[in-house]
C-alpha cells in the first residue's frame, strides 16, 4: 500500500482514535497543564519569550530535561556537560524504548513521531491500554502521543504568556518538578512489592551528593545506579 494512502487512511481514522484516546489521557492533561505552566512561567522569569518556550516544548518535549535546560540556557554554555546531563536525565528512555520496538512495528509514517513523543506517561498508557475494537491501533497510539504533547505545549505557552504579568516572586517555582517526581516515587513505592531498586537509587544519590556536591552529583548517581542494578539484577528479580 503506498505511503500516501496509508497517511490518508489514518487521517480518516483519527477522529475516532482521538475520541477513544482522550479519556485515558485526562490524568496526563491535569498534570502536564500545571507542570507546563510552571515551566513557561520559569522561562519567562529568565527573560525568555513565549515563542522560544513554544519552540522548546515542540522540538525538545523532555519535561524534566527542559527544567534542567533553563539553567543551561541562562549560564555559560558547556556542551559536554549539557550532553552528559541530557543522557543522565533521559537514560530511562533507552530501557523502556526497547520494549516498544515490537509495538511500534508496522506503524509506517508515524513511527518517527511515536519514537520522539514517547514520554513516561505515554509509555504507561500504550503498554497498559489496548485500543478499543474498531479503532485503528496506529491511529490510537498516535492520538495518545499527540494529545499528551499538546497538553505540555499548551500549558507551557500559557505559562510563558502569563509569566510576565505576574507581580509576585516566582523564586522556587521550579520545585514543582521535584514535587512531581516525589509523588511518582511514593506511588511507585506503594505499588511495588520490592523496594530494593528504590533504595539503591536513594543510596546512590546520597553517596554521589556527599562526594561530588550538589552541582555535579546527578551523572555519577545515574552511573552508580545503572552499575548496581546491572550487577544485582538477578537478585533483584528474585525479590519481585
Amino acid at each position: 500500500m503506498p505511503l500516501s494512502l496509508r497517511r490518508s487512511d489514518m487521517i480518516k481514522m483519527l477522529p475516532a482514535a482521538m475520541k477513544a484516546a482522550f479519556p485515558h489521557t485526562i490524568p496526563i492533561l491535569t498534570g502536564f497543564a500545571f507542570l507546563g505552566m510552571a515551566y513557561g512561567i520559569l522561562m519567562s522569569s529568565r527573560g525568555i519569550g513565549w515563542p522560544w518556550i513554544l519552540l522548546t516544548s515542540v522540538v525538545v518535549f523532555a519535561g524534566a530535561l527542559q527544567f534542567v535546560g533553563i539553567s543551561l540556557l541562562t549560564s555559560a554554555f558547556d556542551p559536554i556537560y549539557a550532553f552528559l546531563i541530557a543522557i543522565a536525565v533521559n537514560a530511562r528512555h533507552l530501557f523502556y524504548g526497547i520494549s516498544l520496538l515490537e509495538k511500534y512495528g508496522g506503524t509506517g509514517a508515524v513511527k518517527p513521531y511515536l519514537i520522539f513523543a514517547t514520554c513516561d506517561e505515554t509509555f504507561s498508557i500504550l503498554v497498559s491500554t489496548p485500543p478499543p475494537p474498531k479503532v485503528d491501533k496506529r491511529a490510537f497510539m498516535f492520538s495518545v502521543a499527540v494529545l499528551n504533547q499538546s497538553y505540555w505545549v499548551i500549558g507551557s505557552v500559557i505559562g510563558g504568556l502569563v509569566g510576565p504579568l505576574l507581580t509576585f516572586d516566582t523564586y522556587g517555582i521550579d520545585f514543582v518538578m521535584t514535587a512531581f517526581f516525589v509523588v511518582v516515587f511514593i506511588n511507585q513505592w506503594k505499588a511495588s512489592k520490592s523496594h530494593s531498586p528504590a533504595l539503591i537509587g536513594l543510596g546512590a544519590a546520597v553517596v554521589s551528593l556527599v562526594i561530588f556536591g550538589a552541582d555535579r552529583f546527578i551523572i555519577p548517581a545515574m552511573v552508580l545506579i545503572i552499575v548496581c542494578l546491572t550487577v544485582f539484577r538477578r537478585r533483584l528479580r528474585g525479590t519481585e
